[in-house]
């Protein structure tokens, strides 16, 4: 049980001390309880119709039957193969430029002043145009994606390229290292944590672009699977898919984190 006047939790009202693992643990949960608590009194306290807003036993329930009874992972799984193919073709195309760009100056100012307006220009806005030309399979939901995250992926790994030390790139040209090797040993290898960091950060966008992609002239996924529950007016089925996009963030985020943990495991140990 938590003390409000414990001095472990006082302490965190300090400016950016840490608290304890424990206390953020417990501190989480608490969080998640008073939501789930919030959410079942106002969907039972009768002032809102229940089968516009479902209480949290009726979305699990729910969530159960998709999954037992309607197959639901088999959407699922499609959900994560659009995620991972689209995320991967936006790295590819990202990393080189953004390290081009970040790098070189005169690439910057080639590159730059057709990549910034694309960042401003609404992704969604581009489905009548990939439905033209790519009709209405997975390379159209998979093109949307992509749209949704490369610009801004092209542009944060620029800035995380241009925020390298000057030091090390000199260092490394007194050296006698040559531009290739500057950008592949020095400024690559500089730039890679926070551009890891960065990949994990974008990957929650993509996730937020999911269901855009799968509203428009799709039979599978999980936002086909809410649309479709939308014409019966089964929310509780509607919400059961947000739940999962959720937590499919979640453990998509968890891993990245993990994954820089294991990568650069002394900047971790420089924080504690």
């Amino acid at each position: 049980m938590i003390q409000l006047a414990d001095p472990a939790v006082l302490s965190g009202f300090n400016i950016k001390k840490p608290v304890s693992k424990r206390i953020q643990v417990l501190l989480g949960i608490s969080s998640w309880g008073l939501f789930l608590v919030g959410w079942h009194l106002l969907a039972t306290s009768g002032q809102i119709n229940d089968k516009l807003f479902p209480p949290p036993l009726q979305v699990f329930t729910a969530l159960w039957v998709l999954f037992a009874e309607q197959n639901f992972l088999a959407d699922v799984l499609q959900s994560v193969f659009r995620i991972l193919a689209s995320y991967g073709i936006a790295i590819a195309i990202a990393l080189p430029l953004g390290l081009l760009m970040g790098t070189f100056p005169i690439v910057e100012a080639f590159l730059n002043p057709l990549v910034s307006p694309f960042r401003y220009l609404p992704a969604p806005s581009f489905i009548p145009l990939l439905l033209m030309w790519l009709g209405t399979g997975d390379e159209q939901k998979i093109a949307l994606l992509v749209l949704g995250v490369v610009w801004f992926l092209i542009t944060l790994i620029m800035d995380n390229t241009q925020a390298v030390r000057m030091e090390l790139i000199e260092t490394a040209a007194t050296l006698g290292a040559s531009k290739r090797t500057i950008l592949k040993t020095v400024i690559f290898q500089a730039a890679l944590p926070n551009i890891v960091d960065t990949f994990r950060q974008m990957l929650a966008v993509s996730w937020t672009y999911l269901v855009i992609a799968e509203i428009v002239a799709a039979t599978n996924g999980i936002g086909a699977v809410m649309m479709r529950a939308k014409r019966f007016v089964h929310v509780d089925e509607i919400m059961a898919g947000i739940l999962v996009i959720g937590i499919l963030g979640l453990l998509f985020d968890s891993a990245l984190r993990l994954l820089h943990w294991q990568l650069f495991p002394y900047l971790h140990r420089a924080k504690t």
